[in-house]
Formats: C-alpha cells, structure tokens, sequence
C-alpha cells in the first residue's frame, strides 16, 4: 500500500494538480485498501473534520486578514524606510535593510507569503538599481520572508501547537531567538556579498530623517509588542492576539494612515476568505491523510527501518530536520507539520525532548524548505510576483539555504537559542 500512495501522489503532483488533489486521494485509496470498501467512508470525513475542530485555528484567518490589511496599507512602507534610515548607507545596507523589514514584516504579518509581496515589491527595484544582482535579490527575499515562520505570530507554530498539543504562547516565544540569529546570519553574508561585488551604497540618512522614518514607523511597531507584549503579560491568548491584530490593522490602515477605504474591505475580505479556505482544506485533508497511513502502520516501519527508536535526542533531532527538510521540498509547510508531526510523536516522547525545542526546529525546517528547489512553495510564489523564470529565481539560494541548515545545527547543539526567552517567560 505504501508504494500505491507514494506512486499516486508523485504521479498527481508531476500532472500539476493542487496539493489538495493528491492527498485527498491518496487518503481515500489507503482508506479503501485498508477497510476493504467505502461503507465506512464517514469516518474518514469525520477525520476531515476533526482536523479543523480545534478553536485555536480561528487565528488563522485573523492572522491572515491582518496580514492582507496591511500589505494593501502604509505598514511595510514605513518599516522598510525606517530601517533604511539607519543601516542603508553602510557596505551591504540596503540587503541588510531587506533581511530586515522581511523579518519586521514577518512580526507583523505571521506570513512568509505576505511578506515577499509587501516587502519584495518595493525593495527588489531598489536593490536592482542599487547594483545587486537579480538572483541575489531574489534569493535575499525569498529566503528573509521566511524568517516569518519563526517570528511571532507564526501560522506554522499554530499548526504545529495544535497538532501536537505544545503551547502556542510557548512556541511563539521561543521562536524569536532562533528568528533573530537568522537575521544576523543573513546581514553578515549581505555584507560580505555587497564588498566583494563592490556594491555602491546608499546616501546616509540624516539624524533628522531617521527620526521622522521612526517616528512614522511607531504605529506598525505596535504589532509585536501588541502580540509578544499581550501573550507574555498573560492579557491574550494567542487567539485573542490575532483579533487584536485585526483591529489594530483597522484602525492603522483606515482611520490613523487613511490609506484604505470603506470600499476596499469587501475585497480585502474575498481574499482573505479564498486563502483561509485553501489553508482549512489542506488542514482538513492532511488530518484524515495522517490518519490513514498511520492506522496501517506506515510511518512505524518506516522509522523502524531508519533506526530511529534507538537514536538519542540529537540523533531523534537530526531525523526529524532531514524528514522536515526534504518533505517541503516537495509539499506544502502545513500538510507536512500535519502529516509528519503525529508520525515522529511517539519518538520525540520516548526520547524526553522538549516539544517545543522540537516545534522550533521543525518550524524551521519546513521554513527551509519552502524556499528550497524544486518545489518550494516560496519560489512560486517570487515567479507568480516578480514574473521572473524558475531558474533565475532559484540560482541565489544556495547560500541561504546554508546559512539556514547551519542556524538549525547550532540550534541542535545549542538549544538554550530557542529555550532561552520560554524559560525566562514561562518558567
């Protein structure tokens, strides 16, 4: 049965279909190979359901909605000036400068796709004329807007809260640490990028500007110390927080910027329903996906071939980043925290790690990932942007990709970077 489901989704993904398509059949092929028939086929509806279920998922589309509100609005443009006010006249400032609104926006959008349009759109013709070359900029972008994954509020720490019961509010903070020395990782390599292709840079700021681009930039600020702010003081949940951000949104983009109207909330609205539903289905179908192959016993025996019952905590770690890693390569982030996680639960348990250690590091890899050939989500999202061919958007990634497996090594060898903020939190 397992070569029957693998055939038929690599077959199904080879033939363009949504990743919706292949699980959704290949979940009801197991299931009849499994109960010998379709008689009992509301069970595995029962399992779609029981996917969407959780009440913490309601953040999803308010994360989202924010996300959209701002993306339209004045938010990205004034994090983006005021952080070129200060770094983009050094060597490499105004890559730095990228890396960093990516992961400013990333606070305040929880999105990786958000953030290459808000940040990316403006950015990208500045860093073309500035003298960096297109598939740097391209890769820069790609891989900083993932530093989203790992900044609060992260829909894949949602996911992953949800479906293997760790703490949001632990998770988000815990990812900070980690998203913050990716940060400084990726601004080295721009440096050390723009001196050896003697990159111009940019006019120096005066103190005078740099104070007007943050006092301008105060307001948009106000996103994560109103979500890290809120989680840690105990005032929200992280399902309050998203509503929070909604609001908080409202009121910067309509009533203090004025830069959105009362006509734009119904396509707004559109938007943020059609990627919502996207994101429920492919909740709702990897749940009955990760349902079937694990009642036949599938994700056993492959990790009992692997040997991973017998690894340590690093070796369980180590497993766990390769199966990350190359899965969303592949697939898309969500289907593989909801189809991978149950999988490797009874082995992160019997090894005494730190499920959130583990919710970091796995957040991480699919992070990775997204923005890895052949079929990372981020990359086609850039083509569909920047209208740019496949090979030109990938070329630059190598690097980052590097910088991103060594950030996940020294978090395994390290892993007071991620626990490090949640113990002095919550502890």
């Amino acid at each position: 049965m397992t070569t029957i489901i693998i055939t038929i989704m690599i077959v199904l993904l080879l033939l363009g279909f949504p990743m919706m398509i292949p699980l959704i059949t290949a979940a009801f092929v197991g299931f009849y190979m499994t109960f010998g028939g379709t008689g009992q086929m509301e069970t595995l509806i029962q399992q779609m359901m029981g996917g969407i279920r959780p009440t913490a998922l309601i953040a999803v589309p308010m994360f989202i909605l924010a996300a959209d509100i701002m993306t339209r609005g004045q938010s990205a443009n004034r994090l983006i000036d005021m952080v070129m006010s200060f770094v983009g006249h050094v060597k490499g400032g105004l890559a730095v400068s990228t890396a960093t609104s990516c992961t400013l926006f990333g606070a305040v959008s929880g999105s990786t796709q958000a953030t290459v349009v808000a940040v990316g759109g403006p950015l990208r013709p500045r860093m073309l004329k500035a003298g960096y070359k297109d598939s740097f900029t391209l890769a820069l972008i790609i891989n900083s807007s993932d530093i989203a994954f790992l900044i609060p509020p992260s829909i894949g720490f949602i996911i992953y809260g949800i479906v293997s019961g760790t703490s949001i509010s632990e998770l988000f903070i815990a990812g900070i640490g980690p998203g913050l020395l990716i940060l400084l990782m990726f601004a080295i390599y721009s440096v050390i990028y723009a001196t050896v292709h003697n990159v111009p840079t940019e006019p120096k700021a005066t103190w005078g500007q740099r104070l007007t681009a943050t006092q301008r930039a105060l307001w948009p600020l106000g996103f994560p110390i109103l979500i890290v702010g809120g989680i840690y003081g105990g005032i929200f949940s992280p399902t309050e927080a998203a509503a929070a951000c909604v609001l908080y949104a409202f009121f910067l983009e309509f009533l203090i910027f004025r830069s959105l109207k009362v006509s734009h909330i119904f396509t707004i609205a559109r938007s943020t329903g059609l990627i919502t539903a996207v994101v429920f289905i492919l909740v709702a179908v990897g749940n009955s996906f990760a349902w079937i192959i694990s009642f036949a016993q599938i994700p056993q025996t492959i990790l009992a071939a692997v040997g991973i019952n017998e690894a340590g905590p690093v070796g369980v770690l180590v497993v766990i980043s390769i199966a990350f890693f190359v899965a969303c390569m592949f697939v898309d982030p969500i289907v593989v925290i909801l189809v991978l996680t149950p999988i490797f639960a009874p082995a992160i348990a019997a090894s005494g790690l730190d499920p959130v250690l583990v919710g970091v590091l796995i957040t991480l890899q699919v992070a990775i990932g997204s923005a890895t050939p052949p079929f990372g989500c981020d990359i086609f999202t850039a083509i569909a942007i920047f209208k740019r061919p496949y090979w030109e958007v990938i070329r630059g990634t190598p690097p980052f990709i590097f910088i991103l497996i060594l950030a996940a090594a020294l978090i395994i060898m390290f892993p007071q970077i991620a626990l490090f903020l949640r113990d002095l939190a919550f502890r």
